[in-house]
């Protein structure tokens, strides 16, 4: 009896942590499948390109208005690079339009960041607050864009203090809905179990309702990044150079389509990186979400 009471102690490892032998190891399985995955993406972008280059050799459209993905090349190459004395574009190589865009994307989601949760919080917890505050939170979610830069302009000129206040009011109000849908679906039971250790509202909010409402905030910000990324152009439509919305305007008005194409692809190739950095940031934040 001692013995058998010895190996089935706390000390022994549960038996489904213990390697068996014979058994396959998962991990070969995954990357193959990882790399399964990848070459499919790989194949659907080879198909989209040759769809591309074929609709273009076949004269479907004037070159004016659908250039080849070469010519798309060679324009990301020359905006990459100084030619013949020229910097990039406008004086400016096109990872320095990108980067002044990232910066002012930065400095809206963050400001929006910084005015979102706390508001959301109020609106989810204080009903006098969510009677006055949330259909202006709303009225602000269905305005697009252009509709109010006119405005800021008139208000603050056609520096970086429009821009910035246009991508901040694009952002605040999806990391405030999802503040606020997120504190109201918390547990009751987690609610009243804190209350029945003592806590007081504040501390309710901070060590109970602001955790359990972290994951739904955190992919709030990421829409809220999203919303100011696609205004960016708009933002940037006055007075935007250096920034990738400004080139993309200059292009425009001369008709160079690739340079506008490069421009498009340049902000969504940031897109996918800058979301996969939120998406990183999110799984370190709050490992424990989708977990019961």
């Amino acid at each position: 009896m001692t013995a058998l009471t010895t190996e089935a102690g706390p000390d022994r490892r549960p038996a489904a942590a213990d390697p068996r032998p014979g058994e396959p190891d998962a991990r070969p399985g995954r990357l193959r499948e990882a790399l399964r995955w990848g070459a499919l993406r790989i194949v659907a972008l080879a198909v989209l390109l040759a769809a591309w280059q074929a609709v273009v050799s076949a004269g479907v459209w004037p070159r004016v208005l659908v250039p080849s993905p070469g010519e798309v090349w060679r324009q990301f190459v020359l905006a990459s690079t100084v030619h013949d004395g020229v910097r990039g574009v406008g004086g400016h190589l096109l990872i320095e339009h990108l980067g002044v865009s990232l910066g002012r994307i930065g400095t809206g989601s963050g400001y929006a960041v910084l005015a979102g949760v706390p508001l959301g919080l109020l609106i989810g917890t204080v009903r006098p607050v969510a009677v006055v505050l949330e259909p202006a939170v709303t009225f602000l979610r269905t305005l697009p864009p252009l509709a109010y830069l006119s405005l800021l302009v008139i208000w603050f000129g056609i520096d970086e203090a429009p821009k910035i206040w246009l991508l901040v009011i694009a952002a605040l109000p999806p990391i405030a809905a999802a503040t606020v849908a997120a504190v109201r679906t918390v547990p009751d039971q987690l609610v009243e179990a804190a209350r029945a250790l003592g806590s007081g509202p504040v501390s309710l909010l901070l060590s109970v309702r602001l955790p359990s409402a972290l994951p739904e905030i955190l992919t709030g910000v990421r829409i809220a990044v999203g919303v100011a990324y696609t205004s960016v152009v708009a933002a940037e439509t006055i007075n935007g150079v250096p920034g990738i919305g400004g080139m993309i305007r200059d292009a425009q008005r001369y008709n160079q389509t690739a340079l506008v194409i490069t421009g498009i692809l340049a902000i969504g190739l940031s897109g996918i990186v800058l979301d996969a950095l939120l998406r990183l940031v999110e799984r370190l934040t709050v490992p424990w979400r989708g977990r019961a």
